[in-house]
């Protein structure tokens, strides 16, 4: 992200910053939303300029592609206060030129609420904007793992898990009268924290001018969908026995070659080799039968859902054992965290060790500065402008001899001014709110860092730090994971 988009998000926070609460504090709702054991915020209406905070202004190393979208239709991770985690999903502005069909639509999608999905947590709908906010997956997609997998593939009674979670999925949302689904794949189908599969909420919505709803590879749409430009229950059904196709085969066959190996009985043609020996012929046959059932092309041939899970959940295997040890991937417990490869900031910061993260920033200095903090045109050295930079020196002062009142103060003074803008004396008076016991100032200041700063480890292990102190374990755990990646990434370019 440029040092002046930067500064855009820096001027516009600081715009906002004397209401009651903050951009990003407003993003919390008071009570939550149950979802089969798990607790969701309350689905809510969100501001264009909360979801480009949250997203460092929807910079460009924010996008993602794991949750199966495609230009011009982008979808970027972000981050609310404290460190929820969200994918927002922004639309070209010619999708939804009815701003009370996008409305309806995202409200009844923004209804449901399960465990195997990948729930929708809030919308924007300002002036031509259209995005949609939901559950952030961390583990990637179906089609990753089956398709382009680097150490190993996907395990045998992973992948009836997979399938039955989806099957489990459409069953819910049929049952909430959302029977239809658009371009059903393997892209669809994302990983949590746990490495549990989950149903992406985004093809839940309806049709809209963005696109059709299947992608242009003919061989694997719907024959009813080809004649009529229409999507039915029956064709979810259709899409799914295609993904019936991707887990047995490790391949996106398309299905009329499928169906020709299914009538002269050549499975061996349709099994990933990978799986050799790992489930039996009875197992590898029932799947075979239930693709092709769905791949029928009269409709009325094909079962309904709750016929899909009838028939899957009997072939479980190992359902005792955890997805991420199927999987073969961390959990995010502290043995993970502690693994990662930390700068000495990161270091202190997992050990709250607040004197030696004093040590580190005094000694870096002002160097991550560059680009953001002295770009000042010759008018703007005014007498302001030098008290201003008075009040930074007097900070700097403060800070190191450990004043930490008076840093507080005179860092306040230099950030109220808003003629320069400075990730280093937010992070310099976060670090001083935290060695005074106040960590929810230190994260708020933590935070602003990142918004002038999008991939500053430095902003991210601070978060990291005040979120232990405020006793939130498992989120500072993700700071110092997104930390140690862009350190790592920084060091990789610069060669060291």
């Amino acid at each position: 992200m440029s040092s002046r988009g930067s500064k855009l998000l820096a001027c516009c926070w600081r715009s906002q910053r004397k209401k009651k609460q903050s951009i990003l504090e407003s993003s919390d709702v008071v009570g939550e939303e149950r979802s089969d054991g798990y607790h969701l915020q309350p689905f809510q209406e969100f501001s264009f300029e909360q979801l480009r905070i949250a997203t460092s202004g929807f910079a460009s190393e924010n996008i993602v592609s794991e949750h199966g979208e495609k230009a011009p239709n982008v979808v970027y991770r972000g981050k609310l206060e404290p460190l929820r985690r969200i994918a927002v999903k922004r639309f070209n502005r010619s999708a939804w030129p009815d701003p009370r069909q996008f409305l309806e639509e995202a409200k009844a999608v923004g209804q449901l609420r399960n465990h195997r999905l990948v729930n929708l947590l809030g919308y924007c709908c300002e002036g031509e904007e259209r995005l949609l906010v939901s559950e952030y997956m961390s583990n990637e997609t179906l089609a990753k793992h089956l398709f382009h997998w680097e150490t190993q593939p996907m395990k045998w009674p992973m992948r009836l898990r997979v399938v039955l979670y989806l099957a489990e999925a459409l069953e819910y949302c049929t049952s909430s009268g959302r029977d239809l689904y658009h371009d059903l794949n393997a892209y669809r189908v994302l990983f949590d924290d746990d490495c549990n599969p989950r149903l992406s909420c985004f093809g839940l919505m309806k049709n809209s001018r963005d696109g059709k709803s299947y992608s242009t590879n003919l061989a694997f749409t719907p024959p009813e969908y080809l004649r009529t430009g229409r999507v039915t229950p029956e064709s979810v059904i259709y899409s799914f026995g295609t993904l019936l196709l991707d887990v047995l085969s490790g391949k996106h066959i398309p299905p009329s070659h499928a169906l020709d190996l299914i009538r002269d009985r050549n499975f061996h043609m349709l099994t990933d080799s990978c799986l050799e020996g790992q489930f039996s012929n009875e197992d590898g046959t029932e799947v075979v039968r239930l693709a092709s059932r769905c791949l029928q092309y009269e409709q009325r041939e094909r079962p309904n859902v709750k016929s899909l899970v009838i028939s899957l959940t009997p072939l479980q295997k190992e359902v005792e054992v955890p997805s991420y040890v199927l999987m073969d991937m961390p959990h995010g417990d502290a043995s993970s965290v502690e693994s990662l490869s930390l700068s000495p900031l990161g270091e202190a910061c997992l050990r709250m060790d607040l004197t030696a993260m004093h040590e580190i920033l005094e000694k870096i200095g002002y160097k991550d500065d560059e680009g953001t903090a002295n770009e000042l045109s010759f008018q703007m050295w005014t007498n302001q402008m030098q008290e201003t930079l008075n009040s930074k020196k007097k900070g700097d002062t403060a800070f190191r001899h450990k004043d930490l009142n008076t840093a507080i103060e005179c860092y306040s003074q230099f950030i109220d001014v808003g003629t320069m803008v400075s990730p280093t004396v937010f992070a310099r008076r976060s670090l001083s709110y935290l060695m005074i016991d106040k960590p929810q100032d230190a994260l708020n200041d933590a935070m602003q860092a990142l918004v002038i700063s999008p991939t500053w480890p430095t902003a991210f292990y601070l978060q990291a730090a005040s979120l232990f102190a405020l006793g939130m374990e498992n989120e500072a755990r993700e700071a110092l994971k997104d930390g140690s990646s862009l350190e790592t990434k920084k060091n990789a370019v610069s060669g060291r």
